[in-house]
């Protein structure tokens, strides 16, 4: 493994943003003339060693520059941040803040113009980060498992690593080699059984909740999850539970299915599903959260009736 300190933020790359360390502006400038642009209102300087060629207010892209400049060589742009620039959706950042990993020991002296979150890390090195990507981001699956482990909730964390993949970021396998590779992250065993259930087809929180709180607790036969059928135009349609031997499916429903659209594609499923001599039991994901006793007494009882002994 190489060591920690190869990668740093690109200079160039972070001129063309607007993003100027000082060294770099003294090197093309006179102290005197650097201390012109500041005091003249021109330039402004959110911390110690960073300029920006503008007297605004700082773009996003801007704040990720300062910051990773801010933490120094062999630091990175991680968690939550690095996430998002890898493209997962629908989970916001507190307050807009920026979340750093640090190699542990570091000591960081003054402070950022903006909301920062920085995590100390025993394991950061040029395998942990982006070769190319810039400013610094540790990679994909790193990301995410390391934006789950800090959440705040259990629950928060099984919904990143299934909107992960539901948003086909990466495979849950990049997920488990990351868990192997990193086997004291918090929340480790929650982690790994979570992505072995998403291996297993539950693409959504709504699907771990069915599993977790419905089929295990209630001793049900475990289904066959995002089990692919062809209905009776050939289409392949992805079904959330299948019991083939009693010809039962059970489907969750999220918010999506507020779309009346939607809702009817689902509808004509069903329909051509019944034609095949399927049934389908329909529930809402808070009754899977709230009301899994009762949920789980009528699966039992449909596949009671269809010779499948719970």
């Amino acid at each position: 493994m190489k060591a920690a300190y190869d990668f740093e933020p690109d200079l160039h790359l972070a001129f063309a943003a607007g993003v100027i360390p000082a060294k770099f502006a003294l090197s093309r400038m006179t102290p005197d003339a650097l201390r012109w642009q500041i005091d003249s209102g021109r330039w402004q300087r959110p911390c110690r060693g960073v300029l920006i060629n503008h007297s605004g207010p700082l773009t996003r892209e801007q704040k990720l520059w300062v910051a990773a400049f801010w933490a120094g060589p062999g630091a990175a742009i991680g968690g939550l941040t690095a996430a998002r620039l890898w493209g997962l959706t629908g989970f916001d950042e507190v307050d807009g803040a920026v979340h750093l990993v640090l190699p542990s020991g570091r000591e960081k002296k003054g402070r950022l113009p903006f909301r920062a979150t920085v995590h100390y890390s025993r394991r950061l090195a040029s395998a942990d980060v982006h070769p190319s990507r810039q400013p610094p981001r540790t990679r994909v699956a790193r990301s995410l498992i390391d934006c789950a482990a800090w959440h705040s909730s259990d629950r928060g964390a099984q919904a990143i690593l299934a909107a992960s993949v539901q948003q086909r970021l990466l495979l849950p396998e990049h997920l488990a080699a990351e868990l192997e590779r990193n086997r004291r992250v918090r929340r480790r065993r929650l982690l790994a059984e979570t992505v072995g259930d998403i291996a297993g087809g539950s693409q959504a929180l709504s699907e771990l909740d069915f599993l977790n709180r419905v089929v295990r607790p209630f001793g049900l036969p475990s289904p066959d999850r995002q089990a692919p059928r062809l209905d009776a135009n050939g289409r392949r349609r992805w079904l959330d539970a299948v019991w083939d031997v009693a010809r039962l499916i059970v489907e969750v429903d999220g918010a999506g299915h507020a779309d009346i659209l939607r809702y009817w594609q689902d509808m004509d499923r069903d329909n051509q599903l019944k034609l095949q001599g399927y049934d389908t039991l329909r529930y809402p994901a808070f009754a899977i959260r709230y009301q899994a006793d009762y949920v789980a007494g009528q699966i039992q009882a449909a596949l009671a009736r269809r010779g499948v002994n719970c």
